[in-house]
């Protein structure tokens, strides 16, 4: 592994975890080095890959580094593993930075609250169960993926904007082409423009019949332009069905695999902590020179902070590579760090504990269909998950 002179590596990236639910083996050796890792990336450009806690952290919070990718430098992983610019897609906030990305934060950090997701329990509760009851009745095998994991956050991401639950499948196949690097340009557009097209038309309909929903209070406030609205509900509709649906799958066979953790309080966080789903999603690029973990990383040099290497880190996570519940997990950075900090996370917490409470009570007898090194693990995703989680009971 290369230190910090010379020419950069050329590496695979981004790292496949080849059939295990931990971070790629690797990330453990580039920990090793002294400070951030020039790597090569796909196409022949060259990032910085920091992997430590701390040292991730502080490219998460340091003003000196930029979410935007009008900088020059910024980086690029794959066909589909960038950001949109913000005059292709206006309102996707987590490309802005502050006062611009400050003006979105504030429109609509009152909606994701605790004690406006507490607010939502009954209806988290009512959703999880649907889709219990509706496997159930249909047998005693499932793909707990389609079946479970994926529509439980999608309909209540669908009741959270104001989207009719018959239209859940429109987002959610447009959103794969989005999220799987394979997809072609033209796939990726036509999945863009399809998914525009319909919120413009939600959020028309939500200007003439306001209902009670996130999509109506937004265009009520005034904050927003309805093209502005219109890239956040896109963003919230992708981050809030997608993740989710990936920790929840995976989350299934991590205590499937460790039964003596159901039911235990800190399972949630651990969860979190330990799969990393949204491992290489908040791309950087310095706007000015700053150094980080002993290196100076150069304006116009992209870096990409790896949560999963970070949440995986033995100087800050004591036994960090065993799934623990018992520990205290709080201080990850699976929802990312400082201002940019995930929006949703107290939503998802609330989704993943009515899950995990529920599905095991209910169907106690759960249990894998597959060896977990068979499971079709998502290799050509932006998000590690699962395609398909063949189980029965």
């Amino acid at each position: 592994m290369e230190t910090h002179s010379g020419d950069p590596i050329s590496i695979e990236f981004p790292r496949r975890r080849r059939g295990q639910l931990s971070p790629p083996d690797e990330y453990a050796s580039l920990r090793a080095q002294a400070g951030p890792v020039r790597s090569a990336l796909p196409g022949g450009s060259t990032v910085w890959l920091v992997t430590r806690h701390d040292d991730v952290r502080t490219v998460l919070t340091d003003p000196r580094i930029s979410a935007s990718p009008l900088h020059e430098g910024f980086p690029t992983i794959g066909r589909n593993g960038t950001v949109p610019p913000p005059d292709q897609i206006p309102g996707w906030f987590v490309a802005y930075d502050p006062p611009e990305h400050t003006r979105f934060r504030k429109a609509l950090i009152p909606e994701f609250t605790v004690r406006r997701i507490a607010e939502l329990r009954p209806a988290v509760q009512r959703v999880v169960d649907g889709c219990i009851d509706a496997m159930l009745a249909d047998g005693t095998t499932a793909d707990l993926v389609a079946a479970f994991a994926l529509p439980v956050p999608s309909l209540i991401i669908c009741e959270l904007l104001g989207v009719p639950r018959s239209d859940r499948e429109l987002f959610e196949s447009r959103t794969r082409v989005l999220v799987t690097l394979t997809s072609t340009d033209d796939e990726r557009e036509a999945a863009t423009r399809d998914l525009l097209l319909y919120i413009s038309k939600l959020i028309t309909m939500k200007q003439r019949f306001p209902g009670r929903d996130l999509t109506s209070r937004l265009l009520s406030a005034g904050v927003l332009t309805p093209k502005e609205i219109s890239g956040v509900a896109l963003l919230l509709l992708i981050a809030g069905h997608e993740t989710t649906a990936n920790n929840i799958a995976l989350g299934v066979v991590m205590l499937l695999l460790n039964p003596q953790w159901i039911g235990t309080p800190g399972v949630v966080e651990e969860v979190l902590r330990y799969l990393s789903v949204a491992d290489r999603v908040a791309l950087r690029v310095a706007i000015e020179d700053i150094e980080i973990g002993g290196h100076v990383i150069k304006a116009g040099e992209g870096i990409v902070p790896l949560g999963a290497a970070a949440n995986h880190d033995h100087a800050t996570f004591e036994r960090a590579d065993e799934f623990d519940p018992s520990r205290s997990a709080r201080h990850h950075v699976a929802f990312g760090y400082g201002v940019h900090q995930c929006l949703g996370q107290n939503l998802v917490r609330v989704e993943m504990e009515a899950v995990f409470t529920s599905l095991f009570r209910r169907i106690p007898t759960l249990r894998l269909d597959l060896a977990v090194e068979d499971l079709p693990f998502k290799y050509d995703g932006v998000l590690f998950g699962l395609h398909a989680l063949p189980v029965r009971w």
